[in-house]
């Protein structure tokens, strides 16, 4: 298990010319709410019995933090890290969308030309065939009413059948489109596919010769590949495994590859590119100059070009579009048999994280978020105040810190944060929300602070004959200190 700190891995990723700033990791704050994350990772894993994950933590140029949890490999036990290689499936669909976007740049197509301009052989039969033409514009927000994948069975295990991409062909004479273009929203695996099939067939290459040498050589995103890297298993890519079955164990997925649909779900990454592949866009839209792509095209993919009629589904050419808690997000979330990812960027924070795992019926979001709404405050403050404050004198607080069990009753966490005392119960998707503060009342006593700021139930902690904490008790029940 690595943990890798901006001062570590120190980037690369600043653009040519521009001084390093100092790593937020190295402040007080943040690392305090990174113990939390990685306590809070930690206890999922044991709790859900995920076998593996990386995560990864961006402000603006850094990588503040990124680390690997659990197995890339359950049965080798070999442990995840940053490095390791995860199926991303749908976050290809960014790739394949700054392809097409380039193209659009170099006014090599248009996004509202007829698709079938480009792509002869594309002969869908049309169930509106007087309504508006399939183009790209249609495709990227996944509005173009088209099928969500193309004719085959290849979400069904136990061997997902991908076909080849003469066979996606071949199969669209005999689909038929769902809806009238724009007036419906139906994400499409099938309309990503045709995209990279535009890129290759306007670019003059295959669709994955194009990807690296425009995309991903140019941003160095040396571990990124169109494909699940055959030659990396048993090596650096995880091993996929199963969502929990009835007993409750999981089932280990053999190696396929994604074949015709690679555009749309085939590509393969670590936390530590997608980490770079943000840093690059916080740096591109703060030069507004020209880095793969024009920055003002990038902020065109970021903005909203489709909103369904009750706000809940936004997207932008590619990218997904959401708001919570009054802010706005980009990225995009991948799901693959055996594999979860996800990528979560605040533009105006500056502030992205990564989440992959090994285990297919984990949520990846539910990190990503969790660990924007532990990390934002004090990355923000931290910017903010430039020079590190002054560290608290938290050291009588300490003693209290640690794990505490109830018997056969679930678990409690106890931290030390802004010079305050802090407790979590775990499992639980919602750690910043979950923290619950605790102020002196006492020697050795606290009361819990609601969220009104009114004083609630005293909590005790309670000394063994050695001097060190051993129980923490509460409403009259008691936890055990396990570490």
């Amino acid at each position: 298990m690595r943990t890798f700190l901006a001062t570590v891995i120190a980037l690369a990723l600043s653009a040519p010319g521009q001084g390093q700033v100092p790593s937020p990791a190295e402040r007080a704050a943040v690392a305090e709410r990174l113990a939390v994350v990685e306590t809070w990772i930690d206890a999922q894993l044991a709790w859900e019995q995920i076998p593996g994950m990386s995560v990864a933590l961006v402000h603006d140029q850094h990588v503040v933090w990124s680390k690997g949890f659990g197995w890339a490999d359950v049965e080798r036990r070999r442990p995840a890290a940053p490095d390791t290689i995860y199926s991303i499936c749908s976050i290809s669909k960014l790739f394949t969308s700054t392809a097409v976007m380039q193209l659009r740049d170099r006014g090599k197509l248009s996004l509202d030309e007829p698709v079938a301009e480009y792509l002869p052989w594309m002969q869908i039969r049309q169930r509106f065939p007087d309504g508006p033409e399939i183009t790209l514009r249609g495709i990227l927000t996944h509005s173009a009413g088209l099928p969500r994948e193309a004719d085959f069975p290849y979400w069904t295990g136990p061997d997902y059948p991908f076909p080849p991409r003469e066979q996606v062909i071949e199969a669209l004479r005999a689909q038929e489109t769902l809806y009238q273009s724009f007036s419906e929203y139906q994400y499409s695996n099938l309309g990503m596919t045709l995209a990279g099939e535009v890129v290759a067939a306007v670019s003059g290459q295959a669709y994955a010769e194009y990807v690296r040498a425009n995309i991903l050589s140019p941003l160095k995103l040396d571990s990124t590949t169109p494909e699940i890297p055959a030659d990396q298993q048993d090596h650096r890519l995880a091993r996929g495994y199963s969502g929990r079955l009835r007993d409750g164990h999981r089932e280990p997925i053999g190696f396929y590859t994604v074949n015709g649909i690679a555009p749309a779900a085939g590509y393969a990454s670590t936390v530590e590119d997608l980490a770079a592949f943000a840093a690059w866009q916080f740096r591109l839209l703060r030069t507004s100059g020209e880095e793969v792509l024009d920055a003002n095209t990038l902020r065109e993919m970021q903005r909203v070009q489709w909103l369904s009629e009750d706000w809940s589904t936004g997207r932008g050419l590619g990218f997904s579009v959401s708001r919570r808690n009054g802010r706005t997000f980009v990225g995009h979330g991948g799901s693959c048999p055996g594999y979860r990812s996800d990528l979560l960027l605040s533009m105006d924070d500056r502030i992205a994280v990564v989440a992959m795992t090994n285990g297919h019926d984990v949520n990846p979001s539910t990190y990503t978020r969790g660990i924007f709404d532990l990390l934002r405050p004090a990355l923000v403050r931290a910017e903010e105040e430039g020079e590190d404050e002054p560290a608290k004198d938290d050291s009588t607080l300490r003693r209290y810190a640690g794990r505490y069990d109830r018997p056969l009753g679930g678990e409690t966490h106890v931290f030390v944060i802004d010079g305050e005392l802090m407790t979590l119960s775990m499992p639980t998707d919602d750690p910043a929300g979950g923290l619950t503060r605790l102020k002196p009342d006492g020697e050795h006593t606290f009361r819990r602070v609601r969220d009104d700021g009114k004083l609630a139930e005293t909590v005790t902690f309670e000394l063994g004959p050695d001097g060190q904490v051993h129980r923490m008790v509460r409403n009259s029940n008691y936890s055990i200190r396990v570490r």
